[in-house]
This record gives C-alpha cells, sequence and structure tokens, in this order.
C-alpha cells in the first residue's frame, strides 16, 4: 500500500513537473518569436508596436524560467540539461551585452536582432531534444524525459552551493569588471573604476607656442579631500574657465541638488567643497534658455526627484519622457555636445591673452574636449592621478552611522 501511495505521489509529481517545463518552453518560445518579430519590424521599417506585447512575454518566460530553475535545485526529477539553458539563456544574453553595448552601442538594433534570433534557434534546439524532432506536441517536455527521484539532498546540496559560492561571486566580478570598461570607454580613460575608489585623471596639454590646457575631470559628489586637493592645485597664473549652467529666466522651479545622495553616501556636493584659492575662475557655461523646451521639463522632473525625494508619480512620468528616443538625443545635445561647443568658443577666445588655462568640468565632459584641443595642435605632457571616492572609507562611515 505505501508503494503504491510512493508511485501515486510520483506519478502527480511528475505530470505537475512535466507540465511546468511544458509552459516554461513555450514561454521561453513565445518570448522568442515575439521579440524577433519587434526587432525586425524595428530594423527593416523602424515600427515599434510590439514593445508592450514584448515586455509582457519577457516578464511571463523569465518567472516561469526562474521557477523551473529554483526546482531543479529542489527536486532531481527535472534534467538540469533542460532548467539550466532555458533559465540561464536570458540572464547569459543580457550580460554577455554589456560589453557589445559599451564599444558598439549605435548597433544596439542588429545585436538585439542577433540576440533574439538565437534565442529563437535555442529554444526550438531544446524543443527537438524534448520531442525528438521539430513538432509541437503537448506537453512540450513528456514525462519520459523526467528523473525518477523526487528529492535528494546532495542534488539540493551542490545546487545552493555552486550558486552561493561560484554563480553569485562570478556574476559580482564580471559586472565589477564591465563597469570599468564602461567607465574607461565613456569617460575616454579620464576616469578609472578600482577596486579601493572612483579616479580621476587630471591631463595637461601643451602647444609648440608654451599654452597649456590643462583638464581636471569633476564629479557632483565626492570626498572633501579630492575637492580641497583640485581648489589648492591651480597655479596662480591660470584662468579657470568654470562649470555651471545659469538660470537668468528662472526657467528651472527647482535646484538640481545632489545633497540627498552624497549625505546618503558620507560625501559632499562639489558646489560646497570646490573653492578655487587661486587663479582667475570665471564662468564658461551656457544659460539654460538655450536648452530645448523638452529638455527644461525633463530637467524640472530631474530636479524634483532630487530636491523632494522620489515620488511615484514623478519618477512613472520621468521614466515614460525617458522612453522618447528623440528626448535621449536632444539631452545628449543640450547637455553636453552644445555646452561643449560653447566651452571650446571661451577656450579660443582666452588663448588670445592667456597662456595657462584649467578647465575643472564634468567627466562627461572631458573625451569630447580633448579631442578638439588636441586637433588645435596641443599634445598631452603630463596625467596626474586623484581619487575621488574612497570605497573603503564610505563603508567604514555608513558602519558607524548605523551603529548610532
Amino acid at each position: 500500500m505505501d508503494e503504491t501511495l510512493i508511485k501515486s505521489r510520483q506519478n502527480s509529481t511528475s505530470a505537475v513537473i512535466s507540465l511546468l517545463l511544458s509552459v516554461a518552453l513555450g514561454l521561453f518560445l513565445a518570448d522568442a518569436g515575439v521579440s524577433l518579430l519587434d526587432d525586425t519590424l524595428i530594423l527593416c521599417f523602424g515600427i515599434h508596436t510590439l514593445a508592450v506585447i514584448r515586455g509582457i512575454m519577457s516578464f511571463l518566460a523569465i518567472m516561469a524560467s526562474m521557477l523551473i530553475y529554483l526546482l531543479s535545485g529542489a527536486t532531481p526529477m527535472i534534467p538540469k540539461r533542460f532548467a539550466f539553458p532555458i533559465a540561464l539563456f536570458i540572464p547569459v544574453a543580457m550580460l554577455a551585452l554589456i560589453p557589445l553595448l559599451t564599444y558598439h552601442y549605435s548597433r544596439l538594433q542588429q545585436i538585439a536582432w542577433v540576440t533574439s534570433f538565437c534565442q529563437v534557434i535555442f529554444g526550438l534546439c531544446i524543443l527537438f531534444w524534448a520531442q525528438g524532432a521539430f513538432r509541437f506536441r503537448w506537453p512540450f517536455v513528456p514525462e519520459t524525459k523526467l528523473g525518477h527521484r523526487m528529492f535528494d539532498w546532495l542534488n539540493l546540496s551542490g545546487f545552493v552551493l555552486i550558486n552561493v559560492f561560484v554563480l553569485l561571486p562570478g556574476v559580482l566580478l564580471y559586472l565589477v569588471f564591465c563597469a570599468s570598461l564602461a567607465v574607461d570607454h565613456f569617460s575616454g580613460s579620464f576616469v578609472a573604476l578600482r577596486s579601493d575608489g572612483l579616479m580621476v585623471r587630471a591631463r595637461t596639454y601643451v602647444r609648440d607656442d608654451g599654452k597649456t590646457i590643462q583638464l581636471i575631470p569633476m564629479m557632483h559628489i565626492g570626498d572633501a579631500g579630492f575637492y580641497n586637493q583640485i581648489s589648492k592645485s591651480f597655479p596662480t597664473n591660470s584662468v579657470i574657465l568654470l562649470e555651471g549652467v545659469t538660470d537668468n529666466r528662472n526657467l528651472l522651479k527647482h535646484e538640481l541638488s545632489y545633497k540627498r545622495m552624497a549625505k546618503s553616501l558620507g560625501l559632499t556636493e562639489q558646489k560646497e567643497e570646490f573653492v578655487p584659492v587661486q587663479g582667475q575662475p570665471r564662468r564658461a557655461d551656457v544659460d539654460v534658455e538655450e536648452f530645448s523646451k523638452s529638455s527644461i521639463e525633463f530637467l524640472n522632473l530631474a530636479a524634483l526627484i532630487h530636491s523632494r525625494g522620489l515620488r511615484s508619480d514623478v519618477f512613472l512620468e520621468l521614466i515614460q519622457k525617458s522612453q522618447d528616443p528623440l528626448l535621449t538625443e536632444q539631452l545628449w545635445e543640450d547637455l553636453l555636445t552644445l555646452r561643449n561647443a560653447h566651452l571650446l568658443k571661451e577656450i579660443k577666445a582666452e588663448l588670445l591673452h592667456s597662456n595657462r588655462i584649467v578647465v575643472p568640468w564634468g567627466a562627461g565632459h572631458m573625451r569630447g574636449i580633448a579631442v578638439e584641443i588636441q586637433k588645435s595642435g596641443f599634445h598631452l605632457s603630463d596625467t596626474r592621478e586623484y581619487k575621488v571616492i574612497n570605497f573603503p572609507s564610505i563603508g567604514n562611515r555608513r558602519l558607524h552611522s548605523n551603529k548610532k
């Protein structure tokens, strides 16, 4: 009787697992098909009509695959050669895309299409393994493909140990590596992410006539010591072209402040600590009225979050606006291209009567500025590193704060 009951329970469990695996595979294939169709329409015709459906299908596919993955650790009945590929394909693909998008962001849509195509092929191969042929017969994963044991401590222990001590640390190390690559690439090597902190590289460029331009990457928040060190580093005979968008017509309804973020990390704002003590500082930035209307509206929303904290209605509106590719291009044009062009004009005008110019601007501006001044005859002569943020210090400050 006991053997009959155990056999009955095993059969019931086997049927449920077969159903779950089939649903997971079906959602995986559906997500792959919708994604491939959506990417094809976007790539060939610029049509974005399937975004919502694709989002829903991707969410369901990820949830189902994660459930299967967790269950594979609980019961050896689920074959690992099925569960792992289905569960890990999307996360692995997303991780693999990070360096590709870092260096080939302009080919984002082509990369997305190739990824969707690979997912379709991958799903069909798993279906072939489960069915023994390319056919859609329910259940997609028959019970004959399942194991016989319902539970095994060795299976569960191995699953937990691999995830905790191999998979999770490996993913974290990979993300740190990718972040370091991205920071170096997008900043033109003016910024470096290291294990102990965030570094910036100040570079001095010299022209044959002896005139020099020093580019110093700045951050809106950082250690007070960094800003004090930079403030005292300027030569007395230098002209300091300061960053800082003005708002003469009060178009921004709220001040764009980083005080909340800085306080939460135990850091300080640049505007509070960075005060040049020597040299001749002067503003060299644009006014808000030179920005487009859409950029000003977006900045007002961002400033509202900075000043009052994260509110759901403002955050949702910000996310909605950020989905517009035209807005992204306009923001890039206003916040970077326009301001860089203005700064370069200021540098050119200042070079007529100054021999030494210092440019302590945001790190995001440095790459473009460096390229342009080198085109005008300047060459790199010196590089000096500064630590903007010390990670161990942040950890110690937060630990001390929590103890209080």
